[in-house]
């Protein structure tokens, strides 16, 4: 029997700005930022999920969708909600570490690269953050440059601004 799997996706609203958010029967799964098209999701989709089916659901992802709104507004700073991570054992064990650095505190490449016994492989740990498919849950923006500088980030160096303002790390 041929079973197709179920991805499911609603929209998110911060700050005026339309996200995309989107999780498995197993729980989020990606996290498109603002001014992204729904492209990118079904992208992603196709990629991690070849099978699955794209399904607008906004009371499936309400949960989801609610932990980030108290984010965005200062009320939650760690979330408690499942993962369904898609990615090399490399990507996930760096994702892993990511969700270690506690709010309102940033770490650097090298510190994360340190952090999985790989000291050397900081180009592949700016990678493999790029890659994070679930930005924001799993913590991307609390990694910064060696010298405290803000540096590449999917979401834009804005975004990234506005993250660790909200976490109390940027005072501007």
């Amino acid at each position: 029997m041929k079973t197709t799997s179920t991805v499911y996706w609603s929209n998110l609203v911060w700050d005026g700005k339309k996200m995309h958010i989107a999780a498995s029967s197993k729980g989020l799964c990606c996290i498109i930022w603002p001014k992204k098209p729904f492209e990118d999701l079904e992208n992603w989709v196709r990629k991690h999920f070849p099978k699955a089916s794209l399904v607008h659901d906004p009371e499936r992802l309400a949960p989801y969708a609610r932990q980030l709104e108290e984010y965005f507004e200062g009320q939650r700073r760690a979330f408690d909600i499942p993962l369904d991570l898609r990615g090399t054992e490399f990507q996930r064990t760096v994702w892993q570490a990511l969700q270690e650095i506690p709010y309102g505190t940033t770490k650097s490449y090298s510190d994360i690269a340190k952090a999985i016994n790989r000291p050397k492989a900081v180009r592949a740990v700016g990678g493999a953050i790029g890659a994070n498919p679930v930005p924001i849950v799993v913590p991307c923006h609390r990694v910064i440059g060696k010298d405290g500088s803000l540096t590449g980030f999917a979401g834009g160096l804005d975004i990234k601004r506005q993250l660790l303002k909200i976490e109390g790390t940027l005072s501007n």
